[in-house]
């Protein structure tokens, strides 16, 4: 059964900083597709990155390079998503979601996603 967990939103003052966590069990870990998701009030859910551990395939959006950072810790099975920089429109409840193919796009349908932790940011 494969368990996604995210955790560590919060609200942060603009030009702050925050780190998100995802724990992940279940499923083949390095080889596996993890990524964050973000649905701000009134918009679509959109992709921000993603990560294949095992070949350091790394995907951002645009609107994110530059200042978020995903890396993953393989030992603790957990994805870690660095928010620097934070704007007020990164607002938006940030999912993780995962797939088993190896393969970062946002053309995946990632099968698996976990709660989502809400990141406010004030202007």
């Amino acid at each position: 059964d494969v368990q996604l967990q995210a955790f560590g939103g919060g609200l942060v003052q603009a030009g702050g900083s925050l780190r998100l966590s995802c724990a992940v069990s279940g499923l083949t870990f390095g080889n596996s597709a993890i990524a964050w998701f973000r649905q701000a009030p009134g918009k679509e859910r959109e992709g921000v990155a993603c990560i294949v551990s095992d070949n350091d395939d790394t995907v951002y959006s645009d609107s994110v390079k530059g200042r978020f950072t995903i890396a993953s810790d393989n030992a603790k099975n957990t994805v870690y998503l660095q928010m620097n920089s934070l704007k007020s429109e990164d607002t938006a409840v940030y999912y993780c979601a995962a797939d088993s193919s190896p393969l970062c796009s946002w053309h995946v349908k990632f099968d698996h996603w976990g709660q989502g932790t809400l990141v406010t940011v004030s202007s």
